[in-house]
């Protein structure tokens, strides 16, 4: 289980990237929406996805849900 956030602030490429709380790149907490606990980072993007419909999983703490 993972504690995941959202970035409230979009990519260049429009995506918001959703964080495990242990990332190394995990936006300042100004900048992100706690999204809660999940067993996957699967279930945190479609949590994501209901406040960002462009919600990807970072490329470094959730690359499984990582989609460009």
């Amino acid at each position: 289980m993972g504690t995941y956030y959202v970035n409230k602030n979009s990519q260049s490429n429009g995506d918001h990237e959703v964080h495990e709380s242990i990332c190394s790149h995990l936006p300042a907490s100004e900048n992100r929406q706690y999204l809660g606990v999940f067993a996957n980072c699967g279930d945190a993007v479609r949590e994501a996805k209901k406040y960002y419909v462009t919600a990807d999983g970072c490329y470094y703490c959730s690359s499984p849900c990582h989609k460009k």
